[in-house]
Protein backbone atom coordinates (compact mmCIF):
# COMPACT_ATOMS: atom_id res chain seq x y z
CA UNK A 1 0.00 0.00 0.00
CA UNK A 2 1.23 3.87 -0.84
CA UNK A 3 0.52 5.99 1.94
CA UNK A 4 0.12 9.81 1.18
CA UNK A 5 1.42 12.75 3.23
CA UNK A 6 0.85 15.95 2.41
CA UNK A 7 4.01 18.16 1.69
CA UNK A 8 3.46 21.52 3.66
CA UNK A 9 3.62 22.86 -0.15
CA UNK A 10 0.65 20.89 -1.10
CA UNK A 11 -1.18 21.87 1.87
CA UNK A 12 -1.23 25.53 1.45
CA UNK A 13 -1.69 25.06 -2.01
CA UNK A 14 -5.18 22.90 -1.52
CA UNK A 15 -5.87 25.50 1.35
CA UNK A 16 -5.51 28.38 -1.28
CA UNK A 17 -7.46 26.38 -3.66
CA UNK A 18 -10.70 26.24 -1.75
CA UNK A 19 -10.37 29.69 -0.22
CA UNK A 20 -10.02 30.98 -3.67
CA UNK A 21 -13.59 28.68 -4.61
CA UNK A 22 -15.46 30.87 -2.45
CA UNK A 23 -14.57 34.30 -3.94
CA UNK A 24 -16.91 35.59 -6.41
CA UNK A 25 -14.66 34.56 -9.16
CA UNK A 26 -14.43 31.09 -7.78
CA UNK A 27 -18.39 30.50 -7.68
CA UNK A 28 -18.28 31.77 -11.33
CA UNK A 29 -16.08 29.65 -12.76
CA UNK A 30 -14.47 26.50 -10.80
CA UNK A 31 -13.02 24.34 -13.30
CA UNK A 32 -9.83 25.85 -13.69
CA UNK A 33 -9.71 25.43 -9.72
CA UNK A 34 -10.49 22.30 -9.97
CA UNK A 35 -7.85 21.68 -12.95
CA UNK A 36 -5.30 23.05 -10.90
CA UNK A 37 -6.47 20.25 -7.62
CA UNK A 38 -6.28 17.49 -10.20
CA UNK A 39 -2.89 17.79 -10.90
CA UNK A 40 -2.15 17.03 -7.75
CA UNK A 41 -3.35 13.34 -8.55
CA UNK A 42 -6.94 11.45 -9.07
CA UNK A 43 -6.38 11.13 -4.89
CA UNK A 44 -4.98 13.91 -2.70
CA UNK A 45 -5.12 14.82 0.65
CA UNK A 46 -7.61 17.13 2.75
CA UNK A 47 -5.25 19.23 4.77
CA UNK A 48 -8.21 19.06 6.92
CA UNK A 49 -8.32 15.64 6.86
CA UNK A 50 -9.23 12.57 4.20
CA UNK A 51 -9.13 12.63 0.81
CA UNK A 52 -10.09 14.54 -2.35
CA UNK A 53 -11.04 12.16 -5.62
CA UNK A 54 -10.86 14.28 -8.77
CA UNK A 55 -11.12 10.93 -11.28
CA UNK A 56 -13.92 10.31 -12.97
CA UNK A 57 -13.61 6.65 -12.77
CA UNK A 58 -12.61 6.86 -8.77
CA UNK A 59 -15.42 8.78 -8.06
CA UNK A 60 -17.60 6.73 -10.10
CA UNK A 61 -16.10 3.59 -8.70
CA UNK A 62 -16.71 4.73 -4.86
CA UNK A 63 -20.23 5.31 -5.64
CA UNK A 64 -21.49 1.99 -7.24
CA UNK A 65 -19.24 -0.13 -4.59
CA UNK A 66 -21.03 -1.32 -0.93
CA UNK A 67 -17.33 -1.10 0.05
CA UNK A 68 -18.32 2.81 0.69
CA UNK A 69 -20.75 4.08 2.99
CA UNK A 70 -22.93 7.16 3.88
CA UNK A 71 -21.18 9.40 7.05
CA UNK A 72 -24.50 8.76 9.34
CA UNK A 73 -25.34 8.98 12.61
CA UNK A 74 -23.09 6.29 14.33
CA UNK A 75 -20.00 7.66 11.66
CA UNK A 76 -20.58 11.12 12.77
CA UNK A 77 -21.22 10.66 16.62
CA UNK A 78 -17.29 9.12 16.99
CA UNK A 79 -16.14 12.30 15.32
CA UNK A 80 -16.42 13.98 19.08
CA UNK A 81 -18.94 16.65 20.56
CA UNK A 82 -16.99 19.74 19.09
CA UNK A 83 -17.00 19.12 15.72
CA UNK A 84 -19.26 19.99 12.73
CA UNK A 85 -20.83 17.11 12.81
CA UNK A 86 -21.96 17.32 16.26
CA UNK A 87 -24.21 20.20 14.69
CA UNK A 88 -28.08 19.71 15.51
CA UNK A 89 -29.11 20.20 12.09
CA UNK A 90 -26.10 17.77 10.69
CA UNK A 91 -27.45 15.01 13.48
CA UNK A 92 -30.22 15.79 11.92
CA UNK A 93 -29.92 15.56 8.17
CA UNK A 94 -27.91 11.89 8.68
CA UNK A 95 -31.31 10.51 9.92
CA UNK A 96 -32.78 10.97 6.22
CA UNK A 97 -32.79 8.94 3.36
CA UNK A 98 -29.82 9.74 1.63
CA UNK A 99 -27.55 9.72 4.52
CA UNK A 100 -28.51 5.81 5.57
CA UNK A 101 -26.53 3.01 5.36
CA UNK A 102 -27.60 -0.83 4.68
CA UNK A 103 -29.78 -2.58 6.14
CA UNK A 104 -31.81 0.54 7.36
CA UNK A 105 -31.35 2.28 4.12
CA UNK A 106 -33.01 -0.48 2.37
CA UNK A 107 -35.87 -0.34 4.59
CA UNK A 108 -36.63 3.11 4.11
CA UNK A 109 -36.01 3.20 0.52
CA UNK A 110 -38.34 0.53 0.18
CA UNK A 111 -40.79 2.86 2.43
CA UNK A 112 -40.77 5.79 -0.28
CA UNK A 113 -41.98 4.20 -3.27
CA UNK A 114 -40.67 5.38 -6.34
CA UNK A 115 -41.79 7.76 -8.74
CA UNK A 116 -43.23 5.59 -11.13
CA UNK A 117 -44.38 5.93 -14.90
CA UNK A 118 -47.90 6.97 -13.41
CA UNK A 119 -46.67 8.83 -11.10
CA UNK A 120 -44.71 11.05 -13.32
CA UNK A 121 -47.32 10.97 -15.98
CA UNK A 122 -49.57 12.92 -12.97
CA UNK A 123 -46.77 14.81 -12.17
CA UNK A 124 -46.42 15.92 -15.32
CA UNK A 125 -49.41 17.14 -16.44
CA UNK A 126 -49.55 19.75 -13.42
CA UNK A 127 -45.74 20.72 -14.11
CA UNK A 128 -46.99 21.57 -17.66
CA UNK A 129 -49.18 24.13 -16.33
CA UNK A 130 -47.38 25.50 -13.48
CA UNK A 131 -44.17 25.93 -16.36
CA UNK A 132 -46.82 27.52 -18.78
CA UNK A 133 -47.83 29.94 -15.95
CA UNK A 134 -44.69 31.04 -14.73
CA UNK A 135 -43.27 31.67 -18.28
CA UNK A 136 -46.26 34.04 -18.71
CA UNK A 137 -44.95 35.78 -15.66
CA UNK A 138 -41.93 36.07 -17.37
CA UNK A 139 -43.56 37.36 -20.55
CA UNK A 140 -44.93 39.70 -19.15
CA UNK A 141 -41.78 41.20 -17.20
CA UNK A 142 -40.15 41.35 -20.76
CA UNK A 143 -42.43 43.70 -21.55
CA UNK A 144 -40.21 46.20 -19.13
CA UNK A 145 -36.80 45.23 -20.95
CA UNK A 146 -35.72 42.51 -18.32
CA UNK A 147 -36.90 39.27 -16.05
CA UNK A 148 -35.17 36.98 -13.30
CA UNK A 149 -35.37 33.89 -14.67
CA UNK A 150 -33.85 32.16 -11.77
CA UNK A 151 -36.80 34.16 -9.16
CA UNK A 152 -39.02 34.04 -11.67
CA UNK A 153 -39.12 30.16 -12.66
CA UNK A 154 -36.09 28.13 -11.23
CA UNK A 155 -37.07 28.87 -7.92
CA UNK A 156 -40.73 28.75 -8.10
CA UNK A 157 -41.37 25.39 -10.11
CA UNK A 158 -39.56 22.97 -7.83
CA UNK A 159 -41.50 23.92 -4.58
CA UNK A 160 -45.06 24.12 -6.49
CA UNK A 161 -44.14 20.64 -8.07
CA UNK A 162 -43.14 19.14 -4.67
CA UNK A 163 -45.77 21.42 -2.54
CA UNK A 164 -48.23 20.02 -4.62
CA UNK A 165 -47.73 16.63 -4.49
CA UNK A 166 -47.21 16.50 -0.60
CA UNK A 167 -50.51 18.75 -0.83
CA UNK A 168 -48.77 21.44 1.04
CA UNK A 169 -50.51 24.59 1.21
CA UNK A 170 -49.05 26.88 -1.46
CA UNK A 171 -48.81 29.90 1.03
CA UNK A 172 -46.36 27.92 3.06
CA UNK A 173 -43.80 27.12 -0.20
CA UNK A 174 -42.42 30.46 0.30
CA UNK A 175 -41.34 29.66 3.87
CA UNK A 176 -40.24 26.09 3.57
CA UNK A 177 -38.41 27.35 0.86
CA UNK A 178 -36.08 29.93 2.36
CA UNK A 179 -35.39 26.99 5.29
CA UNK A 180 -34.71 24.62 2.42
CA UNK A 181 -31.49 27.48 1.36
CA UNK A 182 -30.23 28.47 5.23
CA UNK A 183 -30.55 24.45 6.05
CA UNK A 184 -27.76 23.13 3.27
CA UNK A 185 -25.29 24.98 5.25
CA UNK A 186 -24.57 21.64 7.27
CA UNK A 187 -24.13 19.59 4.59
CA UNK A 188 -21.12 21.79 3.02
CA UNK A 189 -17.58 20.82 2.46
CA UNK A 190 -16.82 23.37 5.09
CA UNK A 191 -19.29 25.41 7.29
CA UNK A 192 -18.40 27.72 9.88
CA UNK A 193 -20.14 28.90 12.54
CA UNK A 194 -22.44 31.15 11.40
CA UNK A 195 -23.46 28.85 8.90
CA UNK A 196 -23.88 25.78 11.04
CA UNK A 197 -26.76 28.58 13.53
CA UNK A 198 -28.29 29.29 10.51
CA UNK A 199 -28.59 25.59 9.34
CA UNK A 200 -29.60 24.59 12.98
CA UNK A 201 -32.20 27.17 13.26
CA UNK A 202 -33.64 26.31 9.95
CA UNK A 203 -33.78 22.66 10.86
CA UNK A 204 -35.42 23.16 14.07
CA UNK A 205 -38.28 24.80 12.42
CA UNK A 206 -38.37 22.53 9.28
CA UNK A 207 -38.25 19.67 12.06
CA UNK A 208 -41.70 21.26 13.81
CA UNK A 209 -43.38 22.09 10.30
CA UNK A 210 -42.93 18.42 9.08
CA UNK A 211 -44.14 16.84 12.58
CA UNK A 212 -46.97 18.85 12.97
CA UNK A 213 -47.91 18.21 8.80
CA UNK A 214 -47.83 14.42 9.59
CA UNK A 215 -49.74 14.67 13.00
CA UNK A 216 -52.36 16.59 11.18
CA UNK A 217 -52.60 13.88 7.85
CA UNK A 218 -52.96 11.20 10.58
CA UNK A 219 -56.26 13.26 12.10
CA UNK A 220 -57.18 13.78 8.29
CA UNK A 221 -55.88 11.46 6.17
CA UNK A 222 -56.20 12.09 2.03
CA UNK A 223 -54.74 10.34 -0.65
CA UNK A 224 -51.17 12.17 -0.93
CA UNK A 225 -47.57 10.61 -0.04
CA UNK A 226 -47.25 11.85 3.56
CA UNK A 227 -51.05 9.74 4.32
CA UNK A 228 -49.82 7.04 2.29
CA UNK A 229 -46.54 6.69 4.45
CA UNK A 230 -48.17 7.05 7.36
CA UNK A 231 -50.39 3.77 6.66
CA UNK A 232 -46.81 2.10 5.71
CA UNK A 233 -45.10 2.85 8.68
CA UNK A 234 -47.91 2.19 10.82
CA UNK A 235 -47.43 -1.60 9.29
CA UNK A 236 -43.82 -1.35 10.08
CA UNK A 237 -43.33 -0.09 13.22
CA UNK A 238 -45.43 -0.52 16.32
CA UNK A 239 -44.80 2.81 17.88
CA UNK A 240 -46.88 5.46 16.87
CA UNK A 241 -44.41 8.03 17.63
CA UNK A 242 -41.40 6.19 15.84
CA UNK A 243 -43.82 5.70 12.79
CA UNK A 244 -44.37 9.85 12.49
CA UNK A 245 -40.80 10.31 13.12
CA UNK A 246 -39.80 8.19 10.20
CA UNK A 247 -42.40 9.17 7.87
CA UNK A 248 -41.39 13.38 9.00
CA UNK A 249 -37.80 12.24 7.52
CA UNK A 250 -39.14 10.96 4.43
CA UNK A 251 -41.09 14.24 3.86
CA UNK A 252 -38.38 16.02 4.90
CA UNK A 253 -35.56 14.35 2.65
CA UNK A 254 -38.32 14.79 -0.29
CA UNK A 255 -38.91 18.52 0.03
CA UNK A 256 -35.11 18.90 0.63
CA UNK A 257 -34.09 17.15 -2.37
CA UNK A 258 -36.44 18.62 -4.85
CA UNK A 259 -36.01 22.35 -3.72
CA UNK A 260 -32.52 23.01 -3.78
CA UNK A 261 -30.72 20.89 -6.27
CA UNK A 262 -33.60 20.95 -8.79
CA UNK A 263 -33.80 24.99 -8.30
CA UNK A 264 -29.90 25.00 -9.43
CA UNK A 265 -30.23 22.50 -12.13
CA UNK A 266 -32.92 24.96 -13.74
CA UNK A 267 -31.29 27.90 -13.59
CA UNK A 268 -28.18 26.38 -14.77
CA UNK A 269 -29.04 24.84 -17.80
CA UNK A 270 -31.29 27.74 -18.83
CA UNK A 271 -27.99 29.66 -18.18
CA UNK A 272 -26.66 27.46 -20.65
CA UNK A 273 -29.19 27.94 -23.53
CA UNK A 274 -29.54 32.23 -22.90
CA UNK A 275 -25.86 32.34 -23.10
CA UNK A 276 -24.91 31.08 -26.57
CA UNK A 277 -27.58 32.16 -29.46
CA UNK A 278 -26.45 28.80 -31.16
CA UNK A 279 -27.46 26.66 -28.34
CA UNK A 280 -30.82 28.21 -29.02
CA UNK A 281 -31.26 27.58 -32.75
CA UNK A 282 -30.28 24.25 -31.84
CA UNK A 283 -33.13 23.17 -30.09
CA UNK A 284 -35.82 25.52 -32.05
CA UNK A 285 -34.77 23.65 -34.95
CA UNK A 286 -34.17 19.98 -32.72
CA UNK A 287 -36.39 19.50 -29.91
CA UNK A 288 -35.52 16.03 -29.61
CA UNK A 289 -32.10 16.82 -28.62
CA UNK A 290 -33.67 18.57 -25.11
CA UNK A 291 -33.03 15.59 -22.91
CA UNK A 292 -29.48 15.23 -24.12
CA UNK A 293 -29.00 19.07 -23.38
CA UNK A 294 -30.51 18.59 -19.94
CA UNK A 295 -27.81 15.44 -18.98
CA UNK A 296 -24.88 17.90 -20.86
CA UNK A 297 -26.02 20.57 -18.32
CA UNK A 298 -25.86 18.22 -15.48
CA UNK A 299 -22.49 17.39 -16.61
CA UNK A 300 -20.90 20.72 -17.44
CA UNK A 301 -22.17 22.37 -13.97
CA UNK A 302 -23.87 19.81 -11.47
CA UNK A 303 -25.73 21.44 -8.43
CA UNK A 304 -23.88 19.05 -6.33
CA UNK A 305 -20.17 19.41 -6.64
CA UNK A 306 -18.39 17.65 -4.00
CA UNK A 307 -20.09 13.98 -2.62
CA UNK A 308 -18.43 12.49 0.76
CA UNK A 309 -18.56 8.63 1.60
CA UNK A 310 -16.58 6.92 4.43
CA UNK A 311 -14.26 3.52 3.99
CA UNK A 312 -15.95 0.55 5.77
CA UNK A 313 -12.43 -1.06 5.56
CA UNK A 314 -8.71 -0.87 4.93
CA UNK A 315 -8.57 -0.05 1.20
CA UNK A 316 -6.51 1.27 -1.81
CA UNK A 317 -7.90 3.81 -4.11
CA UNK A 318 -5.49 4.47 -7.14
CA UNK A 319 -2.66 3.11 -4.77
CA UNK A 320 -3.48 5.17 -1.98
CA UNK A 321 -4.37 3.92 1.64
CA UNK A 322 -7.57 5.27 2.79
CA UNK A 323 -8.02 3.36 6.85
CA UNK A 324 -11.78 2.54 7.63
CA UNK A 325 -13.34 5.22 8.99
CA UNK A 326 -11.54 8.08 6.79
CA UNK A 327 -13.64 10.61 4.47
CA UNK A 328 -13.08 10.82 0.76
CA UNK A 329 -14.40 13.97 -0.81
CA UNK A 330 -15.21 13.24 -4.46
CA UNK A 331 -14.90 16.43 -6.28
CA UNK A 332 -17.81 15.93 -8.86
CA UNK A 333 -17.68 18.96 -10.71
CA UNK A 334 -13.62 17.93 -11.25
CA UNK A 335 -14.73 14.82 -12.42
CA UNK A 336 -16.89 15.76 -14.66
CA UNK A 337 -14.16 17.76 -16.68
CA UNK A 338 -11.50 15.09 -16.28
CA UNK A 339 -9.80 14.76 -19.72
CA UNK A 340 -9.34 10.98 -19.09
CA UNK A 341 -13.27 10.69 -19.38
CA UNK A 342 -14.23 13.50 -21.58
CA UNK A 343 -12.99 14.12 -24.82
CA UNK A 344 -12.60 18.43 -25.15
CA UNK A 345 -14.02 18.08 -21.14
CA UNK A 346 -14.50 22.20 -21.54
CA UNK A 347 -17.17 22.55 -24.19
CA UNK A 348 -20.80 22.17 -23.61
CA UNK A 349 -21.69 19.53 -26.51
CA UNK A 350 -25.03 17.97 -25.89
CA UNK A 351 -24.59 15.84 -28.83
CA UNK A 352 -21.97 14.11 -26.60
CA UNK A 353 -23.23 10.28 -25.15
CA UNK A 354 -24.87 11.15 -21.53
CA UNK A 355 -22.34 10.25 -18.03
CA UNK A 356 -22.32 12.00 -15.71
CA UNK A 357 -22.44 11.38 -11.29
CA UNK A 358 -24.67 14.22 -10.56
CA UNK A 359 -27.30 12.42 -9.82
CA UNK A 360 -25.20 10.20 -7.44
CA UNK A 361 -24.73 6.40 -8.05
CA UNK A 362 -24.97 2.83 -7.04
CA UNK A 363 -28.05 2.09 -3.93
CA UNK A 364 -28.03 5.67 -3.21
CA UNK A 365 -29.16 7.07 -6.67
CA UNK A 366 -31.49 9.87 -6.68
CA UNK A 367 -34.47 9.18 -5.66
CA UNK A 368 -35.96 12.19 -8.04
CA UNK A 369 -33.68 11.98 -10.92
CA UNK A 370 -36.63 11.27 -12.88
CA UNK A 371 -38.78 13.94 -11.19
CA UNK A 372 -35.67 16.57 -11.82
CA UNK A 373 -35.39 15.38 -15.35
CA UNK A 374 -39.09 15.59 -15.55
CA UNK A 375 -39.25 19.26 -14.34
CA UNK A 376 -35.94 20.46 -17.00
CA UNK A 377 -36.95 18.47 -19.80
CA UNK A 378 -40.47 20.75 -19.61
CA UNK A 379 -39.21 23.72 -18.74
CA UNK A 380 -36.78 23.57 -21.56
CA UNK A 381 -39.24 22.24 -24.19
CA UNK A 382 -41.61 25.15 -23.18
CA UNK A 383 -39.11 27.75 -23.09
CA UNK A 384 -38.21 27.09 -26.46
CA UNK A 385 -41.48 26.98 -27.83
CA UNK A 386 -43.44 29.79 -26.38
CA UNK A 387 -40.64 32.69 -25.45
CA UNK A 388 -38.99 34.17 -28.27
CA UNK A 389 -35.20 34.45 -28.05
CA UNK A 390 -33.84 35.40 -25.28
CA UNK A 391 -30.74 36.82 -24.53
CA UNK A 392 -28.48 37.27 -20.87
CA UNK A 393 -28.26 40.65 -19.55
CA UNK A 394 -25.11 39.64 -17.02
CA UNK A 395 -23.38 36.94 -15.58
CA UNK A 396 -24.90 35.83 -12.40
CA UNK A 397 -23.95 36.02 -8.93
CA UNK A 398 -23.84 33.13 -7.10
CA UNK A 399 -24.48 31.95 -3.63
CA UNK A 400 -20.45 31.33 -1.43
CA UNK A 401 -20.51 27.83 -1.74
CA UNK A 402 -18.62 25.11 -2.79
CA UNK A 403 -20.86 21.53 -2.78
CA UNK A 404 -24.28 22.96 -3.11
CA UNK A 405 -24.35 25.55 -6.52
CA UNK A 406 -27.08 27.94 -6.51
CA UNK A 407 -27.28 31.29 -8.97
CA UNK A 408 -28.60 34.20 -7.16
CA UNK A 409 -30.02 35.78 -10.68
CA UNK A 410 -30.62 34.99 -13.89
CA UNK A 411 -31.28 38.00 -15.90
CA UNK A 412 -32.69 38.21 -19.26
CA UNK A 413 -34.08 39.55 -22.02
CA UNK A 414 -35.53 39.48 -25.38
CA UNK A 415 -32.65 38.76 -27.77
Amino acid sequence: MRSVTTAPSDRRTTISLFSRLRTAEGQADPFPFYTELRAQGAVSPAPWGGFLLTGFSTCDQVLRSSAWLEPDTRWREKQGARTRWSAPSSREISRTLPALNPPEHTRVRRSAGSFDRTTIEQIGRRVGRVVDGLLGTVEERLHSGEADFAALVSEELPVATIGDWLAIPSADWPRLRELTHDQVFTQELLPNASQLARSDAAMAELRSYFLDLVRERRANPGTDPVSRWIHTWDELEPDQDKADEAVYFLALFVLLAALETTATLLSIMTLRLVEDPDRWSLLAAQPDLVPAFVEEALRFDPPTHVISRVAAEDCLLEDVEVRAGEMVHLMVGAAHRDPARFTAPEVFDPHRKPTHLAFSGGIHYCLGAPLARLEAQTLLRHTIARLPRLALVRRPAWAPRVAFRRLQNLDVTLA
